[in-house]
């Protein structure tokens, strides 16, 4: 089949859920004999070589803004994608939800995954919120199938949408710990912290941890690996707190290292509240990790109720009383480590993942002759 997808940053160009999607999976269809096409954002990419293991690549202008960047490069793809010959499509981001009218015009067959509750998210109060939601419901109209990535995020799409959809969620890969002496380079000792890893954005409760946290008799640190890369009133209140034992050690790029403030660490704390099969979430399954997670459907599906987490309410005494547990449950604590890879094993491996979109692009490619 020749396959083709649009949304994402490019490939390679590992930056966030959606580069990670694209990667494992176009190469592992590569690898099934299939051809696979690449939309890439032209700015991000210094060097454009046509083909990158064995995935061709096609880089497309787009303007550097925030709310303009995606519908730019979206529709600009469009353009050049429905010249082609092409089997099916799949777009990333419900942003492109518009442009499922136009690839129907030319009897492209197309896919859209549009991941989690964008209209819901703070960064997009408001107007953008709004614009959001109407893509996201165009979407469902525009498109010969719609992709959400959790039965928790399907059903939001029936009710709010009266939308059937086709899940396949994300996928992990599993690791151990190799040199866990290198966490020593942040003055840290194995199983003797909490971890936090993502962006300080709202939407991952990073502030509601560090009050619970505050409130917590533990002698464990907690550390906070990410930051935003720019000014920002929000990340710069979660940085102003003054307990000594929260080290905020900004983005931590070396994968090895990360590896082992995962695998080493006593817990992980997971406060994204608004996606679907959310990536960092199966990133620490895979790292073997206990974890500690925002009561929410999604957390609670990925982690198979409490087979693989324990649970906290959003606020700051919800995760000061899962912090008194954890402190007096280690070997609770010790089962969910010793358990979390098996989840990846049984659901979230990128060959099954790749096994379900294999599948979807048939259907498509079948319906398209």
């Amino acid at each position: 089949m020749r396959i083709a997808i649009i949304g994402s940053r490019g490939f390679p160009y590992v930056y966030s859920g959606y580069e990670t999607l694209v990667t494992e999976l176009s190469t592992r269809l590569v690898a099934r004999g299939h051809e696979v096409l690449v939309y890439c954002r032209s700015p991000l990419f210094t060097e454009q070589p046509p083909v990158v293991q064995g995935v061709r690549l096609v880089y497309i202008p787009t303007l550097k803004s925030k709310s303009l960047e995606t519908l730019m490069h979206g529709f600009l793809s469009t353009l050049d994608v429905v010249q082609r010959d092409i089997d099916a499509v799949l777009y990333v981001n419900s942003a492109n939800g518009a442009f499922g009218a136009i690839t129907r015009m030319f009897r492209k067959r197309t896919a859209i995954n549009v991941d989690g509750l964008e209209w819901l998210r703070p960064k997009w109060k408001g107007l953008g919120g709004r614009v959001f939601y109407v893509l996201s419901k165009l979407a469902t109209k525009t498109f010969d199938e719609v992709v959400t990535d959790a039965e928790a995020m399907a059903e939001v799409y029936r009710k709010e949408f009266r939308s059937p959809s086709t899940v396949i969620a994300y996928g992990a890969k599993l690791a151990h710990s190799e040199t866990p002496e290198r966490i020593k380079e942040f003055g840290l000792e194995s199983r003797d912290y909490y971890l936090i890893v993502g962006r300080l954005i709202p939407d991952n409760n990073a502030d509601v941890i560090i009050k619970g946290f505050e409130r917590s008799k533990t002698k464990r640190q907690l550390v906070v690996v990410g930051d935003v890369p720019y000014k920002d009133e929000y990340a710069d209140r979660v940085k102003s707190t003054t307990d000594p034992r929260v080290k905020f050690v900004g983005y931590v790029k070396d994968q090895a290292l990360l590896r082992e403030l995962y695998c080493n660490s006593y817990a992980y704390f997971h406060g994204h509240e608004f996606g679907g099969t959310n990536p960092a979430l199966l990133k620490a399954l895979g790292f073997g990790c206990g974890i500690l997670a925002l009561d929410t459907p999604f957390s609670r599906e990925v982690l198979a109720g409490d087979r693989h987490g324990r649970y906290f309410p959003k606020s700051a005494e919800g995760v000061a009383a899962l912090l008194d547990w954890a402190e007096a449950n280690p070997e609770r604590l010790q089962s969910l480590r010793d358990t979390s890879r098996g989840r990846i094993e049984e659901t979230y491996t990128w060959e099954k993942i790749t096994d379900q979109y294999e599948a979807l692009f048939k259907r498509l490619s079948q319906a398209s002759t």
